[in-house]
């Protein structure tokens, strides 16, 4: 096995192009577990912790834009008030050690439908930025990132170089199942984020599906039928629970059943819709 190490994003471009068979790897905690459980034996691993701007992150253009390299407990630590959802999804995620190494790029390239920060990149629409040596810049919006079970919009020869989120406008939540309540694999997860000056809702379905996604319906749901100065009314809370779950399609695995996640996927919509409404009333009357 070659193990590349650029120092610069266009040495890493250049590699992955060189390469295409080569796997990226920044923190590792998807890609060395496969390769110690023999799941994969890629012939190369390009190495992209040598390059030092993928741990960067600023705000561009009214947007957050993140490093592909920036660790879990940097959005944890730095980034709850910008965006609350990511950060509480990235409070879940393994051990501190976990949190000090994986990031929220290494999640995108894994593609599981499992990962946690899945769910709130797409409830506040967010965008991916990939380069490529020889084709430039693309920028993919999440909702058209995922395309199967760990697979991804992204080009053989192209890398993961930021992700671009809105900053909350509103409170986002994101609540998650597991076999046990930390270190552990998501047995579903849901992530809501009010967006008040638009009047409409974004939802991420994670674990429920081959892919993670939006319940399109729910939100159109809400987006017709929410007073936005009233309290929440318990039916279209319940409709709109039913319809998340209505979006979901899960398989059973040694996690959990596929019925059990329809349903978890509900309650967890209701929830999380509950709480970010009980914030939002209450940013209003303050």
């Amino acid at each position: 096995m070659d193990f590349l190490r650029p120092t610069t994003w266009e040495e890493a471009l250049a590699a992955k192009a060189d390469r295409p068979d080569a796997v990226p790897i920044q923190g590792g905690t998807d890609v060395m577990v496969e390769i110690n459980f023999g799941v994969r034996r890629p012939p190369a691993l390009l190495d992209l912790n040598g390059v030092a701007e993928l741990r960067d992150w600023s705000m561009t253009g009214g947007m957050c834009r993140l490093g592909a390299g920036v660790p879990y407990a940097v959005v944890v630590d730095r980034l709850g008030d910008v965006l609350p959802g990511l950060a509480q999804a990235a409070r879940t995620v393994g051990s501190p050690q976990i949190r000090n190494r994986g990031s929220v790029g290494g999640n995108l390239g894994a593609a599981s439908p499992a990962g946690d920060s899945h769910p709130p990149l797409l409830a506040a629409g967010a965008v991916v930025e990939v380069g490529s040596r020889d084709r430039g810049v693309r920028m993919i919006p999440a909702t058209e990132f995922y395309l199967g079970v760990k697979r991804s919009a992204l080009e053989q020869d192209e890398l993961i170089r930021a992700v671009h989120v809105p900053p909350a406008t509103g409170p986002q939540y994101f609540s998650k199942v597991g076999t046990r309540n930390a270190m552990v694999i998501a047995v579903c997860s849901f992530a809501i984020a009010l967006h008040p000056g638009e009047r409409r809702v974004g939802t991420g379905l994670g674990s429920a599906a081959p892919t993670p996604r939006r319940a399109l319906e729910a939100e159109e749901l809400l987006a017709a039928e929410l007073d936005w100065e009233a309290p929440l009314d318990p039916a279209l809370a319940r409709r709109f629970g039913e319809l998340c779950a209505r979006a979901a399609a899960p398989i059973d695995d040694v996690r959990g059943t596929a019925a059990y996640r329809v349903h978890a996927i509900g309650v967890l919509a209701r929830r999380t819709l509950a709480w970010a409404w009980t914030d939002h009333l209450g940013k209003r009357a303050a």
